[in-house]
């Protein structure tokens, strides 16, 4: 009986022991101690924490954030391809982020190309990317902890080839703006050269942002470019010193309208050194040209294997009159005019022929006539029917509304954006396409919205929010018939 409970004491003893020993090692695991362990398969929470505060990807334009997407063939600018790197210099990132993701003294400047650890020997992330709600791509690459407690991915990494990287949906974001004067003398430039830092003072910090991350952006450039010729004999005649072109640039620019009624303010000269002074800069231009054919071809962007067309013609002086602007010729240089439309719908014709989505860009409609007109719409239901994928207005110099003709939109006025002292509501239209991976499908359109901006004491600012931003955006749901547009511009598309 004694050397039974002695037997038994030993194995409590032996059995306590152990559950000691076992507590002890339990209470020292990383999770006790503040650190997340590792998974295996899965980045570490420190670095997704990281990756989803980098989603605001601007590089400093000549070469613009492209929100993490990357370019094909075609690309009118290589320095706009971004790798879904993390770009230091735009965001204000904790210190032990910045260890945990090997940033150390200033931080690092640079466009959206991809970075490599020279001096650590480290790799950076290319991580495998999947596709967000909103169409974006984020990292997720597979990672594991190193003795030296940094992080490095598993598997051996290779720059994807030229073919894998078309071999990839692509989305990409267009943007339109509306008029722009930078003509001497005129009330807008006369504020920006009093401005420290010149046209970057004359917007607003997150509009320009939004304007440079766009991947192609356009706007009405509604002056000429010289130094000679004679004003011509009509109200108002705009013209700017050529050195001014590189304002554009710094606001994101990609391709601007030629066709108004202000291009050639100055004669034949002026226009001429206009379309020179813009094609020296690499800003493209459409709707003039030095002869009829150059004044009605497209200027076409091919991306990820997809063509993206722009056409545009004005017939703003047809309430006028006199035309000034007159059309160009075949052996006269002008604009493409569409007095009679015939012309630009061939023109349209011929885009659509040659690319897989088409914009048409047109001047027209009354100056400060907020309601588009019967003439307006009939012309948007023929540049429709003739494969326009999209229509842009510009001329009244207020807003207009947005229809949807057999699912293309159609914006007929973005009124004013830098112009004038005027105060004005404005905007930005803002296309999101799909650029399929298979270059024989067509590219389709899935995101539409207006950006509300607002033109006030010469200075324009947007997006704007709270009460100013559904101001904007209920009378924009006034003047478009039929058109829904919900709180924060999206519109819907049938």
């Amino acid at each position: 009986m004694k050397r039974r409970n002695i037997k038994r004491v030993v194995l409590t003893v032996f059995f306590m022991g152990v559950m000691f020993l076992y507590g002890c090692s339990a209470g020292n695991t990383p999770e006790k101690n503040g650190d997340q362990a590792p998974v295996p398969g899965h980045a570490s929470k420190t670095a997704q924490s990281v990756e989803n505060r980098a989603g605001e990807d601007s590089a400093d334009k000549n070469g613009k954030g492209t929100t993490g997407l990357q370019f094909g063939e075609g690309s009118e600018n290589a320095a706009k391809d971004s790798g879904g790197g993390l770009l230091t210099d735009q965001v204000d990132w904790p210190e032990e982020d910045r260890k945990e993701m090997g940033f150390t003294g200033e931080k690092e400047s640079g466009d959206s190309e991809k970075k490599e650890d020279t001096a650590a020997g480290g790799e950076q992330e290319e991580g495998k990317k999947k596709k967000t709600a909103a169409g974006g791509e984020k990292e997720e690459g597979k990672k594991k902890k190193t003795a030296a407690g940094g992080e490095k991915e598993e598997g051996k990494k290779k720059k994807p080839s030229d073919a894998e990287e078309k071999a990839q949906d692509r989305q990409i974001r267009l943007g339109f703006a509306g008029d722009l004067n930078l003509s001497e003398d005129w009330e807008t430039t006369v504020f920006m050269d009093r401005q420290k830092n010149g046209i970057r003072d004359c917007f607003s910090p997150a509009l320009l942002k939004e304007m440079r991350d766009f991947d192609l952006f356009m706007l009405n450039n509604e002056y000429t470019y010289s130094r000679r010729g004679k004003p011509q004999e009509k109200t108002y005649t705009f013209r700017a010193d050529p050195k001014r072109v590189k304002n554009l640039k710094t606001l994101g620019v990609d391709i601007v309208l030629a066709a108004n009624n202000h291009i050639k303010d100055y004669g034949e000269e002026s226009l001429v050194d206009t379309l020179d002074t813009l094609d020296k800069a690499g800003i493209r231009r459409v709707g003039a040209g030095r002869n009829l054919e150059e004044a009605s071809s497209p200027v076409i962007y091919e991306i990820n294997g997809h063509k993206i067309a722009y056409v545009a013609a004005s017939c703003a002086e047809e309430h006028e009159d006199v035309i000034w602007t007159s059309p160009a010729t075949d052996d006269s240089p002008g604009i493409l005019g569409c007095y009679d439309p015939e012309a630009f719908y061939e023109a349209v014709r011929k885009a659509a022929q040659q690319a897989d989505f088409v914009i048409a860009s047109v001047h027209w409609g009354y100056e400060y006539l907020e309601y588009y007109t019967e003439e307006q719409e009939a012309m948007a239901r023929e540049l429709v029917a003739s494969g326009a994928d999209a229509v842009i207005g510009t001329h009244p110099h207020i807003l207009q509304g947005i229809s949807i003709i057999d699912g293309v939109p159609v914006f007929y006025s973005l009124g004013n954006f830098w112009f004038n002292g005027e105060d004005l509501m404005t905007g930005m239209a803002e296309l999101t396409l799909r650029l399929p991976a298979d270059p024989h499908e067509k590219p389709r359109l899935t995101g539409l919205r207006f950006i509300p901006c607002t033109q006030r004491d010469l200075f324009t600012s947007g997006p704007e929010e709270g009460q100013e931003k559904e101001l904007i955006l209920q009378h924009m749901r006034d003047i478009s018939f039929g058109t829904e547009i919900d709180s924060d511009g999206n519109i819907r598309i049938p």
